[in-house]
């Protein structure tokens, strides 16, 4: 059995080991992290599993993004998301997956963004979306998924970091 709650600040280190184990410590150089940069994770969405001893199992985080020049259309960013080598195929990546985009949709948050295997993500709902990620993302892997009926339509411009005079508002 697993516990679900928001990433407290507490649980920051045991999180990041899981996504060094994960990913490897170079994860940060990623151009995704600099959209993640001087920017606060939405702490409301950002997840952590615990399981019955207490260890961190699994972890998901999100951050705002905004979308093309003009609109600058609001968007969360999703990711990392991790499980323990340990706890993999029980799932909880999928746990993790359904639990944050509900309450994403609760909160009025209306796409998402990610990049990763199509393959995998495809089952919640993501697919190819056109935006560009900085370099050297390679964009075949940058999916979305619409949290609100129409919410890709028209949607697509430069993925950039969230201003930070911008109050973190769904949309």
């Amino acid at each position: 059995m697993f516990r679900l709650y928001p990433e407290r600040p507490a649980d920051t280190a045991e999180v990041e080991l899981l996504f060094d184990l994960a990913f490897a410590p170079g994860r940060t150089a990623l151009s995704s992290y600099r959209l993640r940069d001087g920017v606060p994770m939405l702490g409301a969405l950002s997840l952590v599993a615990r399981d019955d001893y207490d260890v961190v199992a699994g972890a998901i985080r999100y951050w705002p993004v905004v979308v093309g020049q003009a609109a600058a259309a609001p968007a969360l960013l999703l990711g990392p998301i991790a499980v323990h080598p340990t706890r993999q195929g029980e799932g909880l990546g999928a746990l993790l997956m359904s639990e944050s985009l509900s309450r994403a949709r609760a909160l009025g948050w209306r796409r998402v963004l990610l990049v990763g295997d199509r393959p995998y993500y495809a089952r919640f709902g993501f697919d190819h979306v056109p935006v560009e990620f900085p370099a050297p993302t390679n964009q075949d892997r940058v999916l979305g998924l619409a949290l609100t009926e129409g919410a890709l339509d028209g949607f697509g411009g430069a993925v950039a970091p969230w201003p930070a005079a911008r109050a973190a508002m769904p949309g």
